[in-house]
């Protein structure tokens, strides 16, 4: 069975191109909620054509490949919106992505799993390792908000390049603990996740090189297209919807740019590859951590916009408990649908709490005086 195909839904490309380029249809609302929705089946393109390319590269070369540009969506999208100053979107979207892949992805694999298989097993070794260096990227995003709280109650107080600096310096050291896990994964120890990488060559159906390359060129730019137009009406969408720029970015942007996986991690649980669907699931937040995070502070500073890693109590929290829940689940490597409505309720819970979260009065971008 082939991977789920969302190609239906570019016929909400040309219906953003319309509202983005004919005065007489403008209406940002409209062309928010098209151009999010666009953006799920070119980043499914994205996806497919890195994974050709990765096929046809050698185990080694195509697993860095497939890593790097699995997030392509995600990266553009928080690019664009670092480029804009909305660090706020850029930083929810990052603690969006890691507790939507963890709760969602996996909560509905398990649920919809679960229902046509009593009991599904997942190789624990390979899903544990994975959570334990979620666990660092938990501890990493604790670190500049106990930081900033503690400073602010000295009396030497709080200056914005220390934060900054001590944001870069974690930065760097989750961006060498994503190679070291790549290591791990693709080489010393391999055989952890042998099964995943079988399962899924049995899924595709190989494109010739140079159609991969030319897909994965002009789905990049499409993405990066509608992701201007996404994040150019994020502050039209603020209010006209009465919505916060966290929650645009923990639920809307996060989910928009992990859709295309997210909708594969759940065919394949239904499947009753669950050791697959695990691997998706915890594998996009991990990337999210470790690779993605990292990057966005290196770019922001070439943009001269420095961003720092202090999140809010809230997404700290949500990173936190997801955390501590997945490490709970994949001790034994089995699981079941109750499991689902679990990690979904607990998403839920969440997703209410970041609707009705104020908008802090004080960027935490924002120096002090």
């Amino acid at each position: 069975m082939p991977k789920p195909s969302l190609n239906w839904l570019l016929v909400f490309v040309p219906a953003a191109l319309v509202l983005r380029f004919v005065p007489g249809l403008s209406n940002p609302t409209a062309l928010f909620i098209c151009s999010a929705i666009a953006i799920v089946p070119v980043a499914g393109w994205i996806g497919r054509a890195t994974e050709e390319l990765a096929a046809r590269v050698g185990a080694g070369l195509g697993g860095l490949l497939n890593a790097t540009f699995g997030n392509a969506a995600e990266l553009i999208i928080a690019g664009i919106a670092l480029s804009k100053g909305l660090t706020g979107v850029v930083k929810a979207s990052i603690t969006g992505s890691i507790i939507g892949n963890i709760l969602l992805v996996l909560g509905f694999s398990m649920l919809l799993g679960g229902t046509r298989h009593k009991e599904q097993v997942f190789n624990k070794a390979g899903a544990r390792t994975s959570v334990v260096s979620l666990s660092l990227a938990a501890i990493a995003l604790i670190i500049p908000t106990v930081f900033h709280m503690s400073a602010a109650a000295s009396p030497a107080g709080w200056r914005p390049e220390v934060e900054h600096q001590l944001s870069l310096g974690i930065a760097i050291v989750l961006f060498l603990t994503y190679i070291c896990v790549l290591a791990f994964t693709l080489k010393t120890h391999k055989h952890f996740f042998i099964g995943c990488e079988g399962e899924l060559n049995e899924e595709v159906e190989h494109w010739p090189k140079g159609k991969a390359i030319v897909i994965l060129c002009i789905a990049t730019g499409a993405v990066a297209l509608l992701s201007e137009f996404l994040v150019g009406t994020i502050e039209s969408v603020r209010t006209s919807l009465g919505v916060t720029e966290v929650f645009v970015g923990v639920i809307v942007v996060a989910i928009v740019g992990n859709a295309a996986e997210h909708s594969t991690a759940v065919v394949m649980a239904m499947k009753n590859k669950m050791d697959l669907s695990v691997g998706i699931a915890i594998g996009s937040s991990l990337q999210i951590a470790l690779f993605v995070a990292p990057v966005l502070v290196f770019l922001s500073y070439f943009m001269g916009r420095p961003m720092n890693l202090e999140f809010s109590p809230p997404e700290i929290f949500a990173v936190v408990a997801s955390v501590y829940i997945i490490f709970q689940i994949s001790g034994d490597g089995e699981t079941n649908w109750i499991e689902g409505v679990q990690l979904l309720s607990v998403y839920l819970i969440l997703g209410i709490l970041f609707f009705y979260l104020p908008e802090p009065h004080l960027g935490l971008e924002t120096p002090t005086p």
